[in-house]
């Protein structure tokens, strides 16, 4: 057992190159010492069906609960579409969020990113998702809060922060998110 604090990443962009998954790499790359992150990928998961929640529910819900379930905090770093979560991020909070009762994203504390080519750095997303993660009775991280936008000139070819002011940004956001998980408990 590992003495580190494990961190789900969910991140809303498909993309293999997308600046969310850029960020939360870096994220990753940039935080204590104390804390691994690991992403979960939500790709194919299922529509989310209530029909489909039987005693044999679909191995990829199973899998993607189970990859949860031990997570210590939830990291969501995300794009936003039409001025909310991308379609994916949501059937991944909808499956996480079944069977009623038995949410895995209940009481594990997250945060929330969103990065964005545009200027608002998904804004209306960032706070869908907290509206969203309220519900869940999940803890969220309120400061700094973090819209990321001209996303497209932050980043190398290799997918690193070109900017130092942006790397220490994303240094004090993942430490403030470490602080946050000690005061709830996870650590």
């Amino acid at each position: 057992m590992s003495d580190k604090i494990d961190v789900a990443v969910i991140v809303g962009s498909l993309r293999k190159a997308s600046f969310n998954r850029k960020a939360a790499l870096e994220l990753a790359r940039l935080a204590p010492e104390d804390m691994a992150l690991r992403i979960v990928e939500i790709g194919d998961l299922p529509h989310y069906d209530e029909d489909k929640e039987t005693d044999s529910p679909p191995a990829a819900w199973t899998a993607f609960r189970e990859a949860i379930v031990p997570a210590d905090a939830l990291l969501f770093v995300t794009p936003e579409y039409n001025r909310s979560v991308p379609g994916v991020l949501k059937n991944a909070i909808d499956v996480g969020s079944r069977p009623y009762g038995s949410s895995v994203w209940m009481g594990k504390p997250a945060a929330v990113m969103t990065v964005s080519p545009g200027a608002l750095g998904g804004f209306g997303a960032n706070h869908h998702l907290r509206q969203m993660l309220v519900f869940q009775d999940t803890p969220i991280l309120q400061q700094p809060e973090a819209y990321v936008g001209n996303a497209g000139k932050l980043f190398d070819d290799e997918g690193r922060l070109k900017d130092g002011k942006t790397e220490d940004f994303f240094r004090s956001f993942i430490e403030a998110f470490r602080k946050l998980i000690e005061r709830a408990g996870g650590a």
